[in-house]
């Protein structure tokens, strides 16, 4: 599904550059569930944009689907995002002022879909996150744990073969980061390649396999055997691949 080679991105800063990603070369399978590691600064975020075409490599190729990204003008990366790819952030990023159910809509709206279409699949999509009876809700209403599960319901409503997530238990607590891991380990079980950003190994451990990355390169590849191990992310550029 995901093809990257020598994939760079470097950002001016004054007379130099940082290379916050250098040669990057992997490849995730349809299906993958894949937890990216690494201390802040390491290029996990950087990655994790290039991968959502929210951001393009300076050099180097990727891939979705067989379809180099990089050439694509921005009417065509936006349609990508659309309907290819799901973002979950830590801070949720729901509208204030709208309901859970119309937060949900919100990328229907923009995808030009009718309103009788938009209400009856925001409210599938409520259904599938067992968020049906605060649809009303505004976020202000709705616990950590509840913002999080309509942010899964908004990434996934246009039906996306990619979901990323970026820290998606690092605003909740316990019980609600083991719920919205449950939920989206589901997802990923019915066919949905999940990608996670993370700093907790609990959270790592969880994945089939994982990307360790230390100044913008891919230092180690953990399989699920070594993930169990894991104690802590600064554990794991000591792991052999």
């Amino acid at each position: 599904m995901i093809e990257l080679e020598k994939v760079c991105r470097s950002f001016p800063l004054g007379d130099e550059r940082v290379h916050a990603l250098v040669d990057v070369d992997e490849q995730i399978r349809e299906g993958e569930h894949v937890a990216i590691m690494g201390p802040s600064g390491s290029g996990k975020s950087t990655l994790l944009n290039i991968l959502g075409c929210l951001d393009k490599p300076s050099s180097g190729i990727y891939k979705l689907d067989g379809r180099e990204v990089g050439g694509l003008d921005e009417e065509e990366l936006t349609d990508v995002r659309r309907h290819q790819i799901g973002f979950v952030f830590q801070f949720f990023h729901l509208v204030p002022r709208l309901t859970a159910l119309e937060n949900v809509e919100l990328p229907m709206v923009f995808a030009g879909i009718s309103p009788a279409e938009r209400r009856e699949r925001a409210m599938q999509a409520m259904t599938r996150v067992d968020m049906n009876e605060r649809v009303g809700h505004r976020p202000d209403q709705l616990s950590g744990g509840e913002r999080q599960r309509v942010a899964i319901a908004r990434a996934t409503v246009m039906g996306p073969r990619l979901l990323l997530a970026d820290e998606p238990t690092g605003n909740l607590d316990s019980v609600s980061g083991r719920q919205v891991l449950d939920l989206l380990e589901g997802m990923n079980h019915r066919g949905l390649t999940l990608i996670v950003v993370t700093h907790d190994p609990a959270v790592a451990r969880r994945a089939d396999r994982g990307l360790v990355m230390t100044d913008g390169k891919i230092v180690r590849r953990l399989e699920k055997s070594d993930l169990a191990a894991l104690a802590g992310i600064a554990d794991a550029a000591e792991v052999s691949p």
